[in-house]
């Protein structure tokens, strides 16, 4: 296999491994949310993540990114834990749920960028990651929001 393939066909697992941890990590916080209205804008997230899916992996066919299945990854899985004994010992489980959701967008923004600096990235590929980190980081100003709102 030509090395610039699997590079990219790597960065793009990387994307898709960060998108299913925040699927599973949004899953956790609406679980971990008492209000009605935060619990709905994270299973609104989770529904718009699995669509950012779904687009990487139907505009890249040709390549190896993974199966059906949203297992996320070890790192990912420790995070949930940890948002687990955050919301146990928090007064406002909601307000630091929203943290963690911050925390882990910006994470997901620093990682579409070194992708989209990448060179071998297909352009219609490009395109789909600056559409996902756009819609990403205006997810990170309406959780500003919530939060200052809370």
């Amino acid at each position: 296999m030509n090395e610039d393939v699997k590079e990219i066909e790597n960065r793009l697992q990387e994307i898709i491994d960060k998108n299913e941890d925040a699927i599973k990590g949004f899953q956790k916080a609406a679980e971990n949310s008492k209000d009605v209205g935060t619990k709905s804008y994270f299973l609104e997230r989770v529904k718009n993540r699995k669509n950012f899916l779904a687009q990487l992996k139907n505009a890249s066919p040709e390549l190896s990114l993974g199966n059906e299945e949203i297992e996320g990854t070890t790192a990912g899985a420790a995070h949930r834990t940890w948002m687990d004994i955050k919301a146990f010992f928090s007064n406002d489980n909601d307000e630091s749920m929203l943290e963690e959701a911050v925390r882990g967008d910006k994470s997901a923004v620093e990682e579409y960028n070194e992708v989209l600096a990448e060179t071998h990235v297909p352009a219609r590929v490009k395109e789909i990651l600056r559409e996902q980190r756009d819609a990403i980081q205006n997810d990170l100003e309406t959780s500003d929001i919530l939060e200052d709102f809370r």
